[in-house]
C-alpha cells in the first residue's frame, strides 16, 4: 500500500468501533479543559487583564464545542440505518463547523471586550501571579493539543483532530498573554494588555475561519485531489486486464469512509455474470488501495450500446 494511504489504513485498525479511542481521547481534553478554565479564571480575578479575560473567554468556548464534540464522536459511531443509509460520520464536518463558527465568535468579542477597557481605563494588577498560572496553562496545552492532533490523524477522525488544533490555538493563545503580560509587567505600560489581546484574538479569528472553511468542503463533497488520482491509477490498471473502460469515476468522504462510484463499461459479448465478477475485483482493488473504510460500487455498462443510451 502506498505512503499517501497507510495512515488511511491504520486509523481504521481500532477493530469493529472506530471512534472508541475517540471518545476516551476527548474525555481526557474535557477534564484538561475545565482545569485550564479553572486556572485561567482564577488568574483574570486576580489580575483584571484584559489578555487573561480573553485566553479565558476563548477556553470557555473550548469546553462547549469539546461537549458538542464529545456527542458527535458517540453519534457517527451509530450504525447505518433506514433514514441514514450511508451512516452518520457526516456529523464530523458539522462538528468541526460549530467549533470554528464558536471560535470566530469568541474572537469578536475578545476584540470588543479589550477596546472596551481599554477606552475605559485598564485595571491590570498582580501581573506575576497571572504570568506564572497562563505560562503552566501554555505548557498543558501544547502537550495536550499535540497529542490530540497526532491521535485523530491516526484514527482519520476530524472531530479529535479538530479539538487538538482548537487546544493549540489555545495554548498560542496563551503564548500570546505571555507576551502581553511580560512586556506590561516589564514596562509599566499597560496598553501593552489590551494591544495583546486583539493580537491573540485575530490569531483566533483566523484558526475559526480555517475550521469552517475545512468543514464547509467535507460537507460539499469536495474531491480529494490524492484520493481521485489513486482512484484513476487504479481503474486504468484494472479495466485494462479484462478489456472493459471507465468514466464518470468520482468519490466523496464522510468520516473514516470514502465512497466510491464509478460506470464500468465491458465489451457486448461478455455475459452479465462474468462483468459482474470482474466489476467485483475491479471495486476489491480499489478498496485495497484506499485502505479500510473504502466502499466501491460499480455500474454496469454495455460499451457499444453505452453511446445510444446516454444519448452520447
Amino acid at each position: 500500500m502506498p505512503e499517501d494511504f497507510q495512515g488511511l489504513e491504520k486509523a481504521d485498525s481500532c477493530a469493529h468501533h472506530p471512534h472508541a479511542g475517540g471518545l476516551w481521547v476527548m474525555w481526557i481534553s474535557l477534564s484538561v479543559g475545565i482545569v485550564m478554565l479553572v486556572m485561567k479564571c482564577y488568574a483574570y480575578a486576580v489580575t483584571g487583564s484584559s489578555a487573561i479575560f480573553s485566553d479565558a473567554a476563548e477556553s470557555v468556548v473550548h469546553n462547549v464545542a469539546v461537549g458538542f464534540a464529545l456527542f458527535s464522536l458517540w453519534y457517527s459511531s451509530q450504525p447505518a440505518d433506514r433514514n441514514h443509509p450511508y451512516g452518520h460520520d457526516k456529523i464530523d464536518f458539522f462538528s468541526a463547523g460549530f467549533e470554528g463558527a464558536l471560535i470566530v465568535l469568541v474572537a469578536v468579542y475578545i476584540v470588543y471586550a479589550a477596546i472596551t477597557r481599554w477606552m475605559h481605563g485598564i485595571a491590570a494588577d498582580n501581573l506575576g501571579v497571572g504570568l506564572w498560572l497562563t505560562i503552566a496553562a501554555f505548557l498543558i496545552n501544547c502537550v495536550l493539543g499535540g497529542f490530540l492532533v497526532a491521535r485523530g490523524r491516526k484514527m482519520n477522525s476530524l472531530v479529535v483532530e479538530a479539538n487538538g488544533r482548537h487546544v493549540l490555538t489555545d495554548s498560542w493563545t496563551s503564548l500570546g498573554v505571555i507576551i502581553g503580560l511580560l512586556l506590561t509587567w516589564l514596562t509599566g505600560w499597560k496598553p501593552f494588555d489590551p494591544i495583546s489581546a486583539i493580537a491573540v484574538a485575530l490569531g483566533i479569528l483566523w484558526s475559526g475561519v480555517s475550521l469552517m472553511r475545512r468543514a464547509f468542503r467535507g460537507l460539499m463533497d469536495e474531491a480529494d485531489p490524492m484520493v481521485d488520482r489513486v482512484i484513476h491509477e487504479v481503474l486504468t490498471t484494472e479495466v485494462g486486464k479484462y478489456g472493459a473502460q471507465f468514466h464518470a469515476a468520482k468519490h466523496r468522504r464522510a468520516g473514516r469512509h470514502i465512497w466510491v462510484e464509478v460506470h464500468l463499461l465491458f465489451p457486448d459479448e461478455t455475459p452479465i455474470w462474468l462483468a459482474h465478477a470482474q466489476a467485483t475485483e475491479i471495486e476489491k482493488a480499489i478498496e485495497a488501495r484506499l485502505g479500510p473504510g473504502a466502499n466501491a460500487s460499480a455500474h454496469l455498462e454495455p460499451a457499444h450500446d453505452h453511446a445510444r443510451v446516454h444519448g452520447s
